[in-house]
């Protein structure tokens, strides 16, 4: 991919940061769409782990299928880290990085605990305000995100979310 396209894949995933917003979001309503999201990955007979958590950490849903182990959740982990630091998807944070050629060490952080990929997204307020993280694992990196974005645009009723190109090699 080139450096334009890196930039255009960051302007369609700040787009749909903007769009996927919540009028309200309670631990009940994590609750909810956890379900939904776990009904439609067993619906698809796919395999996947889910999380929802505040931004103090506090994990509010999570579910795990059997296809997933400690591996998914260590990534999930990570991603989480690198949305509620960054305050903004963990795909995003790779498209900026790779256009500025920034690594995770470039802000004194460590692979261990932060991962520039996609699989986190903000659930942000319709006022903007950041107030719990969406995790994913188990898909390659651009799904993980894809799978969000469609789950989260379904759950909200959003329509014309912008997606990401998934024929480009991410």
């Amino acid at each position: 991919m080139t450096s334009e396209d890196y930039i255009k894949l960051n302007e369609i995933i700040l787009k749909q940061e903007e769009m996927l917003r919540f009028p309200q979001f309670s631990n009940r309503d994590a609750w909810e769409l956890g379900n939904y999201m776990v009904n439609k990955v067993y619906e698809k007979k796919q395999e996947l782990a889910i999380a929802i958590r505040k931004l103090n950490g506090n994990i509010l849903f999570q579910h795990c299928t059997e296809g997933t182990n400690l591996n998914n959740q260590n990534w999930m982990d990570r991603k989480y880290n690198t949305v509620s630091l960054m305050e903004r998807s963990s795909l995003g944070a790779w498209a900026v990085a790779a256009t500025t050629g920034e690594v995770v060490s470039t802000h004194g952080l460590t692979e261990k605990d932060y991962i520039f990929c996609g699989g986190g997204f903000p659930i942000r307020l319709k006022t903007g305000e950041m107030v719990a993280v969406l995790i994913v694992s188990n898909f390659p990196h651009e799904l993980d995100h894809d799978f969000i974005v469609k789950a989260l645009s379904d759950w909200l009723g959003i329509d014309n979310v912008p997606e990401i190109d998934l024929s480009l090699s991410y």
